[in-house]
């Protein structure tokens, strides 16, 4: 992985690697973003997750991070191969690996080294529940990321795309890995007006 120099990711890295090691979160000092684990599940079925997807996917992988359900939108089918962007713990790729089932694929990408390190420990729970052996994770900046050209069917992400500093790049990388046909599904904030100044000088904002 290239590391980037940029303050924006510097800020995001260490903000969203205590979250994964459970020291602090983006919101208030608790364990995670969202609250406790059942605060977490209700925030994820007022998004649209349903209580069977919240059941199959490892406990440790809802983090309360969600804007959104990009899933709901992607229309996926089985044998596809999908991109999660800003992948976190694994929500979301856990929910579209069962979705895609075993002939798919299920790939996440975060800069966040303790975020891959707990969405892959998430994967070994994640097979030995499910018996599905189609979701990977990798360290890597959504600006560029570490696939090949034309390699995925579909591109997901959520909440992730308002943290980067170079929206461009991103969706020049998204148009590089994705199939002829494929799919982009983004769940994400957007501003309505502009940011006053003093919020748009400060990175931790």
């Amino acid at each position: 992985m290239t590391t980037s120099p940029n303050p924006v990711h510097a800020t995001v890295r260490k903000a969203y690697g205590r979250i994964a090691t459970g020291g602090s979160n983006c919101c208030r000092p608790t364990s995670s973003c969202g609250g406790g684990g059942a605060e977490r599940d209700a925030l994820a079925q007022a998004l649209g997750y349903s209580t069977e997807e919240l059941a199959a996917i490892p406990k440790g992988a809802s983090l309360g991070l969600s804007c959104g359900n990009p899933t709901a939108l992607a229309s996926l089918k089985p044998g596809e191969r999908l991109l999660d962007l800003g992948s976190a713990a694994g929500f979301d790729s856990f929910i579209v690996a069962a979705k895609v089932g075993a002939s798919g694929q299920a790939i996440g990408v975060d800069m966040t080294r303790e975020m891959v390190a707990r969405a892959r420990a998430n994967a070994a729970a994640f097979r030995q529940r499910t018996g599905l052996d189609n979701v990977t994770f990798h360290i890597g900046q959504i600006e560029q990321l570490p696939l090949p050209d034309v390699s995925v069917a579909v591109v997901i992400s959520n909440c992730v795309l308002n943290l980067s500093p170079d929206q461009p790049a991103v969706w020049r990388e998204i148009a590089r890995v994705m199939r002829p046909g494929g799919r982009v599904a983004i769940s994400d904030l957007v501003l309505l007006k502009p940011l006053p100044a003093g919020a748009k000088a400060q990175v931790a904002a």
